[in-house]
């Protein structure tokens, strides 16, 4: 089969296509043949090799230990092993395989049973793909904030991958819901059912005497203490995003994950999510996409050896919604 091939860090041009062994479905694994995946912040760190930190705790050390990256999957069930359950040849279906060995850049790949859910019926593969991490990982930054019907809920970052779900999915929920981004994405945000936009070039959300019950920080960059003066008395703020670029590149991060838990005071929970690949949230997901409550916003398109240039496409722009890679 045809892979997008990782062997040492560096910028997109180290990423190779090449014919690889197409991989046998253990017994409790189902074999997908990939319609489509997406471009997710950790697939830049991954090729990076970006922060330090990540190698030590990983991705390896000298070089990348898993040669195929990518998180995200949609695709149709070619053959299961002999202890699934679940899943049967012909199924439609999408996953997230972080945490069980990345591999969505490629034709085929072998899937634990346990994160894959039945694709949404309304949606193609390359929206289905856009969704799974994406999605995800709103829906667990909201619920670790506990999200609560009539909160005020704030997002920094709403035109991003994860911002767009994040709003939408926020609304679902029966909040109210603020979003900031750029001036070019003010009427895009408002869109996908943000009741109030802020533009950050213009107005620093910090500073216009609104609080919020729930902040989600999902990309760039801004000082934890100005988001704790930003929340109500019991108030949670929850990072799950950064950047890569800047003298704060990768600070977002890990203010949230190290700081945030050592400055919760007083009713205030400040703290960063460890997202993890999740079949109840899939199917959750799957749920209020069905129902039309949820949509995947898609920027931009690249075929599989195109790789490289949606990694530098996603890197180098502010994209709207997410990047796919159809296959």
């Amino acid at each position: 089969m045809k892979a997008i091939v990782c062997e040492k860090y560096g910028l997109p041009e180290v990423l190779e296509l090449k014919e690889v062994e197409k991989p046998v479905p253990a017994s409790n694994e189902v074999l997908v043949k990939i319609r489509a995946s997406s471009v997710n912040f950790n697939v830049l760190a991954y090729m990076l090799g970006k922060p330090a930190l990540a190698r030590l705790i990983g991705t390896g050390l000298l070089k990348p230990k898993v040669k195929i990256p990518g998180g995200d999957i949609a695709g149709i069930v070619e053959a299961v092993g002999r202890k699934v359950k679940q899943f049967k040849p012909g199924d439609e279906v999408f996953a997230n395989l972080d945490g069980c060995g990345y591999g969505a850049f490629a034709e085929y790949a072998a899937v634990p049973e346990d994160v894959l859910a039945i694709k949404p019926v309304n949606l193609s593969f390359e929206e289905a793909a856009a969704s799974v991490q994406a999605a995800s990982v709103a829906l667990q930054g909201l619920r670790q904030g506990q999200i609560k019907s009539g909160q005020k809920v704030l997002i920094y970052g709403a035109s991003g991958g994860i911002g767009t779900f994040a709003v939408q999915i926020a609304k679902s929920f029966g909040v109210e819901v603020t979003g900031v981004c750029s001036t070019r994405n003010l009427d895009f945000v408002r869109s996908f059912g943000a009741d109030r936009v802020i533009d950050y070039t213009k107005e620093d959300f910090t500073k216009n005497g609104l609080k919020y019950d729930l902040i989600l920080a999902t990309a760039g960059y801004n000082s934890i203490f100005k988001y704790k003066r930003t929340l109500n008395p019991n108030g949670s703020y929850v990072m799950i995003g950064g950047s890569m670029k800047g003298p704060h590149a990768m600070m977002q991060i890990a203010q949230g994950m190290l700081l945030g838990p050592l400055i919760s005071t007083g009713g205030k929970k400040l703290g960063g999510l460890s997202a993890k690949a999740s079949q109840p949230d899939l199917v959750f997901i799957k749920e209020l996409m069905e129902a039309g409550k949820v949509k995947s916003v898609i920027d931009k398109s690249y075929p599989l050896d195109e790789v490289a240039a949606a990694l530098r496409y996603y890197e180098n722009r502010h994209t709207r919604g997410k990047v796919v890679i159809t296959i």
